[in-house]
C-alpha cells in the first residue's frame, strides 16, 4: 500500500508525469475508437447471402437487392428470344454467396430487341472470306447451296430471306441471322473430309464446318441444359464422324453437353475411328493403284499382240513401241578374199 500511495503522491505533485500519462491514455483511447469505428464502417463480420436475381425483371431485382442492402449494376445485355426484355440473365456474385452488406452485384439483362447490322456484300468472294466477313458483321451462314461452276467454293450469289443481295443494297438484319450462300463446285472437286469439331462450342463448330463447305444439320443438347447454359456446352458427338468423305453441301449433326468426361471419351473414340477410316482409305487407294497397273499392263500386252499381227499381215517385221532394232552389219571377209584371189 505504501508503494501505491507513494506513486500516487508522485503523480499528484509532478505536472510532467501527469501530462505524459494523459497523453498515453488519449492515444490508447483514440486507437480503440478508431478500431471500433473501422469495424462499424466496414461492417466487420457482417455477412449476407446474395439472392438469386436471375429470371426476374431488373426493377424487381433492384428492389430485392435494396432489401438485402446490396446494389445492382447492369454491366451487359444479351438477346435471348425466349425471355422478355429486361429479365436478369446472369449475376456476379452468384446466388447464395456470402458477401458484406453494401456489395455491388453485376448483372446481365436480356435486351428488349436484337440490334440490327448491315449485311456485307460477299458475292465473288471465296467461301472462307465470305464466312469471315459475315461473322465479323455478327451474322452466320444459314445454308450453303452448291451448283456447277468452273471454280469450287466461289460465292456466286448471296440471299437473305429469298432476296438476292446486290452490291448497292443497304439491307440490315438482326444480329445472328443466317445468310444463304450459293457456291460453285467444279466436277473435279466435289468431295471433302469431315473435320473434327468435338470439344468445340457450337459457334466455332459451325464455323469449321462452313469453312470446308459442309452444312450444319440437327443441333441436339443434352437433357437438362438450360438456355442460358447453352453457350458453355461443347460438341461431344458429330454425325457423320470426322474423316468421313462427304459431298460438298451435305449436313453434319451436332450433339452438345456440359459433361467434360463425356466429351473426352467421345473425342478419343472419334480419333480412333478416324484413324481406322484413314487406314481403310489408304488401303483402297493402294488396291485401286494396283488394279490400274494391272489393267494398264494387260492393255499394253493386248495392243502389242494386235500390232504384231498387223505387221505380219503386211509382211513387215514387228518392232515393239519404244524398242530400237540395231541393223546387223555384213561381214567384210568376202571382198578381201576376192581381191587376194585376183592378185594371184
Amino acid at each position: 500500500m505504501s508503494f501505491i500511495k507513494k506513486t500516487y503522491e508522485t503523480f499528484r505533485t509532478s505536472p510532467v508525469l501527469r501530462t505524459l500519462v494523459w497523453i498515453v491514455l488519449a492515444i490508447v483511447a483514440m486507437l480503440i475508437a478508431a478500431h471500433y469505428l473501422m469495424q462499424l464502417g466496414t461492417r466487420h463480420g457482417a455477412r449476407c447471402a446474395v439472392p438469386d436475381f436471375t429470371g426476374i425483371a431488373i426493377g424487381d431485382a433492384e428492389h430485392l437487392a435494396k432489401k438485402h442492402d446490396l446494389e445492382i449494376i447492369v454491366n451487359d445485355s444479351l438477346y435471348v428470344p425466349v425471355y422478355d426484355g429486361g429479365i436478369v440473365l446472369e449475376q456476379n456474385p452468384k446466388a447464395d454467396v456470402a458477401v458484406k452488406p453494401g456489395r455491388k452485384v453485376y448483372v446481365t439483362i436480356n435486351s428488349f430487341a436484337q440490334k440490327s447490322v448491315r449485311i456485307p456484300y460477299v458475292t465473288g468472294y471465296s467461301l472462307r472470306q465470305a464466312k469471315n466477313n459475315l461473322e465479323i458483321a455478327g451474322l452466320e451462314i444459314a445454308e450453303l447451296i452448291y451448283q456447277s461452276d468452273m471454280a469450287t467454293n466461289n460465292v456466286l450469289e448471296e440471299r437473305f430471306r429469298d432476296r438476292v443481295i446486290t452490291r448497292n443494297d443497304n439491307i440490315e438484319a438482326e444480329a445472328g441471322s443466317g445468310i444463304t450462300l450459293v457456291v460453285g463446285v467444279s466436277a473435279e472437286s466435289g468431295a471433302v473430309s469431315v473435320p473434327k469439331v468435338i470439344g468445340f462450342p457450337l459457334k466455332e463448330a459451325k464455323s469449321r464446318l462452313w469453312e470446308v463447305g459442309l452444312n450444319v444439320g440437327r443441333i441436339v443438347y443434352d437433357e437438362g441444359i438450360e438456355v442460358l447454359d447453352r453457350k458453355d456446352a461443347r460438341v461431344y458427338l458429330q454425325s457423320p464422324q470426322q474423316n468421313k468423305v462427304l459431298s460438298l453441301g451435305q449436313r453434319v449433326d451436332l450433339h452438345l453437353t456440359l459433361d467434360p468426361e463425356k466429351i473426352e471419351k467421345q473425342s478419343v473414340a472419334s480419333d480412333r475411328a478416324a484413324r481406322r477410316l484413314e487406314g481403310e482409305r489408304e488401303l483402297r487407294e493402294a488396291q485401286i493403284t494396283d488394279s490400274l497397273m494391272v489393267i494398264e499392263a494387260a492393255y499394253k500386252a493386248e495392243r502389242r499382240a494386235a500390232d504384231s499381227l498387223a505387221a505380219v499381215a503386211r509382211g513387215e517385221q514387228y518392232i515393239p513401241e519404244g524398242e530400237v532394232i540395231t541393223p546387223i552389219e555384213e561381214p567384210a571377209t568376202s571382198e578381201a578374199t576376192e581381191e587376194t584371189t585376183f592378185s594371184d
